[in-house]
């Protein structure tokens, strides 16, 4: 990165401590989400017990979901804004990028109002316990409230590491995690807004955050090769619409198909009462801190997988690929050794209930399952991402969402009868599916062919 530009150059250098310097703030960044988190899980759980554990759970998991289209198409812009860096190609960065923003704009005004509209059949759809729903109800409509917010700070965020900055959006995550439990503290002991009030720190903070961002962007907008005046903004690209369309259609559908069929999941894990319920948020915490940390590794791979698939530098995208894995699977062995040596007093951090802790410890060996899933899904991952190649997203998506973690889910839960440890294990193998499935894409050489078209 020079003087003159916060874009960075990945097709030279050391491949490793790119890799590392890159993941590094996109690394802290995933860490401080996970901080604010699970503030809201730990105040709300230590103040309002395991109904209120259980809203948040229930809340979170359907804030998560109704992201698959942000998550989805910030994904695609990412990859398209590393592929022009590495093909050169700085001259259409500002089309690309305002092109994004309208597209994300819209789908969140159409989500907000669909998801207010439709509010109760979710929360029935869901299988929410009885004595959570008034506070899941909260939590739920306060979230869908700040999508756009949430959809706003994805799309900065992918704008900045697409173009090879993940510095800057450390530093705004960084006030929001601050901002988010301070607020928690306040709206939640002091006010006693309950789970309503938690969900309206997370959507305050992460509002701030996006406002924040926008303002830097604009700053410096010269040094990101983005528009010179504001009205550029509103003059999307048709041709990069349907480019970002082609790509940000499979990704969300990828998106969404895992997270429904984790819905799908949750809403039958919830049925079996109020404590397993309230563990599976705790479990879902557990996951989010192994898979987040993994999706740091996998968003600066995929990012330097784009820049070198589209300078045609195919010998270091083998290079990254074993990078990741070497990292991931590290990260994998520790985080099995901390949850198999400290199982209890890790879930005593977030309720003191011994129903919910005897589930905790039935959980461990899935746990541990799940952090190798992340572990492997991390590198496969990011070269079917950065290649921009929408048939193995969508085959992925087919395959991880809706074939084997449903399919998987009810063999174990329902005709094993397993019950809910049965839909854990169901969903933790189906996790390794973008393993198996970028294993056959590697092999084939098929993601060589993934160059984004010249102009």
């Amino acid at each position: 990165m020079n003087k003159s530009t916060y874009v960075t150059d990945f097709t030279t250098g050391s491949v490793t401590r790119q890799l590392l310097w890159f993941a590094l703030p996109m690394l802290l960044s995933q860490l401080l989400q996970i901080t604010y988190n699970m503030a809201d899980m730990i105040i709300v759980g230590q103040v309002l017990g395991k109904a209120g554990l259980s809203a948040v759970s229930i809340g979170g998991d359907l804030t998560n979901c109704l992201t698959f289209i942000a998550m989805g198409f910030s994904s695609a812009g990412q990859i398209l804004i590393s592929q022009y860096i590495g093909a050169r190609r700085h001259d259409q960065l500002a089309a690309l990028v305002s092109t994004l923003l309208l597209l994300l704009l819209f789908f969140a005004l159409l989500m907000t109002a669909g998801c207010l509209y439709e509010r109760h059949a979710i929360m029935a759809l869901m299988n929410t316990p009885s004595e959570a729903y008034g506070e899941t109800m909260g939590y739920a409509v306060v979230s869908m409230t700040g999508i756009l917010f949430i959809y706003g700070y994805n799309a900065a965020s992918a704008i900045l590491r697409g173009m090879g900055d993940a510095r800057h959006p450390f530093y705004f995550i960084a006030c929001a995690t601050v901002l988010n439990v301070i607020l928690d503290l306040v709206f939640v002991c002091f006010w006693n807004m309950g789970a309503a009030g938690a969900a309206l720190a997370t959507v305050f903070s992460q509002g701030v955050s996006f406002l924040a961002a926008s303002c830097f962007v604009w700053r410096h907008r010269s040094q990101y090769y983005l528009p010179a005046s504001l009205g550029e903004f509103f003059h999307p690209d048709f041709q990069i619409a349907g480019d970002l369309l082609k790509l940000g259609v499979p990704m969300a559908i990828k998106n969404a198909s895992v997270q429904f069929s984790k819905l799908f999941v949750n809403s039958w894990i919830n049925s079996y009462g109020v404590a397993v319920s309230a563990f599976s948020g705790v479990a879902n915490r557990l996951y989010v801190t192994s898979n987040l940390i993994s999706n740091a590794i996998n968003t600066a791979g995929s990012s330097m997988i784009g820049q070198n698939i589209g300078a045609a530098r195919y010998e270091r995208v083998n290079q990254i690929i074993w990078s990741i894995f070497r990292i991931t699977v590290t990260l994998a062995i520790l985080f099995s050794i901390l949850l198999y040596t400290w199982p209890v007093e890790i879930f005593q951090i977030f309720t003191d209930d011994p129903e919910v802790a005897r589930i905790g410890l039935e959980y461990v060996p899935i746990g541990i399952l799940c952090f190798f899933s992340c572990a492997g899904r991390s590198a496969m991952n990011s070269l079917i991402n950065g290649s921009g190649n929408t048939k193995v997203n969508f085959a992925t998506a087919l395959f991880d969402g809706l074939i084997l973690r449903l399919g998987l889910s009810v063999l174990f839960g329902i005709y094993l009868n397993m019950r809910y440890m049965g839909f854990w294990l169901g969903d933790a193998l189906a996790n390794f599916t973008p393993f198996w499935v970028g294993i056959l894409f590697y092999l084939s050489g098929a993601w060589k062919k993934s160059r984004v078209r010249q102009k």
